[in-house]
């Protein structure tokens, strides 16, 4: 009963922490911009992340193709998806882009199917159905096709890319080195496009720097240990059923710090999305065999 406990008290903190960072974030565009902010924080979390993996003597990979892997990863999984939310954050709610985003696990499904030729049960291709429905209906009800609704499901398209890179490259790299230095390529190639293309700007004040704290280590350092130690210690197929709680903190902390408005549709669709990303992460029945001697 305490260990059940336990898992659902680190679920509830690791989904809260992925929801309400986009409220935080969307709070923080007020005072940096959206590719620098996001930069900062990835650089300074790999690098502090770096620092463990080296004092736990973690096993780093020792070929330029492993680390080529690794750069790679980076720039799918942190620049590519952290770049997109913060952008669609100049224009949509906290809400509508934690929705958009963690829609991946169904993009996951179709990806994986024509680039990889996996095989997903029927239950998962249902939930394809009813997650992008769901999209259909939050999107044509509130959301409009507006640049911002790019950015967020470019965020999703990104998320589904990364996760079949790591699951395709990730067996041969120690996951926390893999995490801790791809945080950082990420962090450095969104610093890169932030001198490049925006108009950069940090107004140094008590609160910029607070969201900052907050977003490198709580929500970045403290969330990916905690969901890395579920994944490890439980089901993975269990414990990422889990993520669509995410979006639905998201959509919780936006109505109650910056008072988004929740419609009908946007309840409707999130509601349908999901359940689509429950049935794409329902575990499979395993069948027990009886060995006879």
């Amino acid at each position: 009963m305490k260990e059940k406990l336990i898992f659902s008290f680190l679920v509830i903190l690791t989904t809260g922490l992925m929801g309400s960072s986009f409220v935080v974030a969307k709070i923080g565009l007020i005072h940096v911009s959206p590719l620098l902010l996001a930069g900062t924080r990835f650089t300074i979390a790999g690098g502090i992340m770096i620092v463990f993996v080296l004092l736990f003597k973690r096993k780093h990979p020792k070929t330029a193709v492993e680390w080529g892997k690794v750069v790679v990863i980076g720039a799918v999984q942190t620049a590519g998806v952290m770049g997109a939310i913060f952008l669609s954050l100049r224009t949509i709610t906290s809400g509508e882009s934690a929705i958009l985003t963690f829609m991946n696990p169904l993009l996951v499904v179709i990806f994986g199917t024509l680039a990889l030729g996996m095989r997903y049960r029927l239950i998962q291709w249902i939930g394809v159905i009813i997650g992008f429905l769901g999209v259909f209906v939050t999107m044509g009800s509130q959301l409009g096709i507006g640049i911002g609704t790019l950015f967020g499901f470019s965020s999703a398209v990104f998320w589904a890319v990364g996760t079949l890179l790591i699951k395709r490259w990730g067996v041969s790299i120690d996951m926390w080195v893999l995490t801790a230095y791809q945080m950082l390529f990420g962090g450095i190639i969104l610093l890169v496009g932030s001198a490049l293309l925006e108009n950069a700007y940090f107004v140094v004040n008590s609160t910029s720097l607070s969201i900052l704290l907050w977003l490198t280590i709580p929500a970045s350092i403290v969330q990916f240990t905690i969901w890395f130690h579920l994944l490890q210690k439980g089901d993975s197929g269990k414990v990422s059923a889990f993520l669509f709680l995410a979006p639905f903190f998201g959509i919780v902390s936006g109505w109650l710090v910056l008072g988004e408005e929740i419609g009908l549709p946007l309840l409707i669709g999130g509601s349908l999305i999901f359940a689509g990303i429950f049935l794409v992460n329902w575990p499979e029945k395993r069948i027990a065999v009886k060995v006879t001697v």
